[in-house]
């Protein structure tokens, strides 16, 4: 509906359109409004398709600015699938965050850290870390709120409570098992060199983007919140690497949580479930297919999951036995 809450002293013609074709028949589009016109205008919605799209509003001749009045509309083929989506998201949601878990409670277990990667550990605390400022600046500091909506005039802030909690409990879970890595036995563990060359090229980067936009108005501080999430895109890419080498150094995945990756691959594979069928009710695969950037990054770690869970149970499945027989004169099989 258009409301009029201001008496006119003009007749006015009043607009409506949607920024997508096809999505959205509105009825009318076009009200001639006559003065005083302190009055309410009611407008017809009726869905075509499923998608997503915006109404938005002229008027003409322009006696007022009606930048900000638009509506955002989404559409959708089932509200049962948007239910099911709902249900996937809390799934996956709790999956990854229990997925630390099992690798702290394997350490705690073995008094010992011998076995997870160090670089691994390395890598994840500063990709939780540039995923949770990226949060953290967008959904708090209203300064950045107001560059994002400039650039985006009708978006919304991408980014939800349960992102927050989930960075930042990250963070939390990825501290404590770098804590225990200085309590417990770790052998002659250490970050490589390569790790540390990497995280060295991640921070000059960010330091001196920081300093350009503090200095001068080629970067925005939105721009620097996204570079910090594209230093976590670049992290997931390659954090699992180290590890798999390691297994492979080793011929064994002792000391490896095989728990947290099942976790992490019930969390991936539901997360590309959960984009699958959102594309699908919201005629969306251009969120697919069009930027695969989140959709391949949860296919990246599924098939390093994969991987793990081949190393794990097929290429050095008797690793526990020949460490456990290494360290006891027992002779009872172990299995894992």
């Amino acid at each position: 509906m258009i409301v009029s809450s201001t008496d006119l002293t003009q007749r006015v013609n009043a607009s409506v359109q949607t920024r997508h074709s096809g999505i959205l028949e509105l009825n009318p589009k076009s009200i001639i409004i006559n003065p005083p016109a302190n009055d309410i205008y009611p407008i017809e919605v009726t869905s075509i398709e499923a998608g997503y799209t915006t109404i938005l509003l002229s008027i003409d001749p322009a006696i007022a600015d009606v930048y900000d009045a638009f509506i955002r509309v989404t559409s959708l083929h089932s509200i049962e699938l948007y239910h099911f989506s709902e249900v996937i998201g809390w799934i996956y949601f709790v999956a990854w965050s229990v997925s630390f878990y099992p690798q702290i409670y394997e350490n705690w277990k073995r008094k010992s850290v011998v076995g997870l990667n160090f670089d691994f550990l390395a890598l994840n605390i500063i990709g939780f870390t540039m995923y949770s400022i990226f949060n953290c600046g967008l959904f708090w500091i209203p300064s950045i709120q107001d560059e994002y909506f400039e650039k985006n005039p009708t978006g919304m802030i991408p980014v939800l409570t349960q992102d927050i909690f989930f960075g930042l409990h990250a963070m939390f879970a990825t501290v404590v098992t770098i804590t225990q890595c200085f309590f417990y036995e770790r052998a002659n563990q250490r970050v490589s060199w390569t790790a540390r060359g990497i995280i060295l090229v991640f921070a000059l980067f960010l330091l001196i983007s920081t300093i350009v936009a503090a200095a001068t108005d080629k970067l925005t501080w939105l721009d620097i919140l996204y570079f910090c999430s594209y230093v976590k895109l670049a992290i997931t890419l390659i954090k699992y690497i180290p590890q798999a080498y390691m297994n492979y150094k080793r011929k064994s995945t002792v000391g490896w949580s095989i728990g947290n990756i099942f976790l992490d691959f019930t969390g991936g594979a539901l997360s590309m479930m959960q984009m699958m069928v959102n594309a699908h009710n919201y005629n969306d695969w251009q969120s697919i297919f069009g930027d695969p950037t989140k959709f391949g990054l949860g296919l990246f770690s599924v098939v390093f999951d994969i991987f793990f869970i081949f190393q794990h149970y097929v290429l050095y499945r008797h690793s526990y036995e020949r460490i456990e027989g290494a360290n006891s004169e027992a002779t009872r099989p172990i299995y894992s």
